[in-house]
C-alpha cells in the first residue's frame, strides 16, 4: 500500500502525499511526516494544514515552516478560484 501511496505522491496527489504523512507519523517519524504535510498543504489540502497546526503546537514544526505553507496553501487556494466555480457552487447549494 505505501508503493502506492508513494507512487500517487510523487504523481501530484495531494490526498496520498497527506496519508503518507499519515503513515509516517504512526510510524514515529514526526519530522519526515510534517514534511509530506508541508508539500500537501502547499497543494491546498486542508487536513495537511491543520496537521501542521498541530505540529507547529508540539514544537515539531517551527515558526517560519508552518508561516510558509501557510502561505502556499492560500496561494493554490487562490489559484483555484474562478468566476465559472463560483457559479457552479452556487448551483449546487440550491
Amino acid at each position: 500500500m505505501v508503493y502506492h501511496l508513494e507512487e500517487a505522491a510523487i504523481a501530484g496527489h495531494p490526498d496520498a502525499r497527506h496519508n503518507l504523512g499519515c503513515f509516517e507519523g504512526k510510524s514515529g517519524r514526526h519530522e519526515r511526516a510534517m514534511k509530506h504535510f508541508i508539500v500537501s498543504a502547499n497543494m491546498g489540502h486542508n487536513k495537511s494544514l491543520d496537521s501542521l497546526k498541530n505540529g507547529f503546537m508540539a514544537g515539531v514544526v517551527s515558526k517560519d515552516e508552518f508561516a510558509a505553507a501557510l502561505r502556499g496553501h492560500q496561494a493554490a487556494i487562490d489559484a483555484t478560484k474562478s468566476p465559472q466555480r463560483d457559479v457552479a457552487s452556487a448551483a449546487l447549494k440550491k
